[in-house]
């Protein structure tokens, strides 16, 4: 007898299971150790990794499950110096690939978003150290002439260091440190789709999106601060700093289709099916998993 075809529903799951991978059995969340900076935690580290920061104990010490910046260390300025040399050195040891995508992007290192940053670090290393990552990304949408819901998916350049080729959403981009969340949407926009600011600002706040995976290169708890623009019908985002290399209107049924497929970036699909939950695209009574995907975008250690 032959097996059936996944449906839509069944890939949309798997796909946030991926994406939430650390909760799953068989992960290192059982053997990770704490990363703390002043007694707080901030991170995860796995052991593969506390077995070569140990090899730096003028700034890093391990104690009790956790692996702490030394206290002697006692600024923000001191410790993200002193990282920063670490993970300089660490440059040299190839097996370490996330450090091979080198950005020289700062971002902020603290217990919760709300808090005060206790130091900050390059963006490729945060998975070595588990720290959660904050970005922010746009739904830019509209309705075409018949009436139909659209949406602008960019075409990622194929030179990208991370997913190059993938659909991803309008703009997106990090949150640097010291950066605002909607100072830093308003540059992503003007910077990859030409999206002036008299627009960009029209932009809605409408949530986070979050959810913590593991690989090779360590753990990932991300968030992401999403925001709607409702574009006029006669604009048309246009290239600009090259990591886009091409944008695509289309029906939300085609996106929706899109999002289970290898073409899209992952992270992004999950900020999509936020979107289709919360325009009723997808509803409970026709969704099967609709609660699994409500819990599934929003797991935050």
């Amino acid at each position: 007898m032959t097996a059936s075809l996944p449906t839509w529903s069944e890939k949309m799951f798997q796909l946030l299971r991926r994406m939430n991978n650390f909760y799953l059995p068989g992960s290192t969340m059982h053997s990770v150790m704490r990363f703390e900076v002043e007694g707080q935690q901030v991170g995860w580290v796995q052991p593969k990794i506390a077995t070569i920061l140990s090899r730096f104990p003028d700034v890093f010490t391990s104690h009790g499950g956790a692996i702490s910046v030394n206290r002697c260390l006692d600024s923000y300025a001191k410790r993200s110096e002193a990282v920063d040399q670490v993970l300089q050195e660490l440059r040299k040891d190839e097996s370490l690939t996330c450090l091979k995508g080198w950005r020289n992007e700062k971002y902020a290192v603290m217990p919760r978003f709300c808090e005060t940053p206790l130091m900050c670090m390059e963006r490729s290393a945060t998975s070595l150290f588990g720290v959660k990552r904050y970005g922010v990304h746009l739904n830019g949408y509209s309705w075409d002439d018949s009436g139909r819901l659209c949406m602008w998916l960019g075409h990622r350049s194929a030179t990208k260091q991370t997913y190059p080729g993938k659909l991803d959403n309008l703009a997106a981009g990090g949150l640097a440190a010291s950066c605002g969340v909607k100072q830093t949407m308003v540059k992503e926009c003007e910077e990859e789709a030409c999206i002036p600011a008299c627009i960009a600002e029209k932009a809605r706040p409408v949530g986070t999106v979050s959810y913590t995976y593991e690989d090779e290169e360590g753990v990932f708890p991300e968030g992401q601060f999403v925001f709607d623009l409702e574009l006029p019908l006669d604009f048309k985002p246009r290239i600009g700093d090259g990591e886009v290399q091409n944008f695509y209107f289309y029906p939300i049924e085609k996106v929706k289709e899109l999002l289970v497929t290898e073409e899209f970036k992952p992270n992004c699909a999950l900020v999509v099916l936020d979107f289709l939950i919360r325009h009723s695209v997808i509803q409970p009574d026709t969704e099967p998993y609709y609660h699994e995907f409500v819990t599934g975008l929003h797991r935050s250690l």
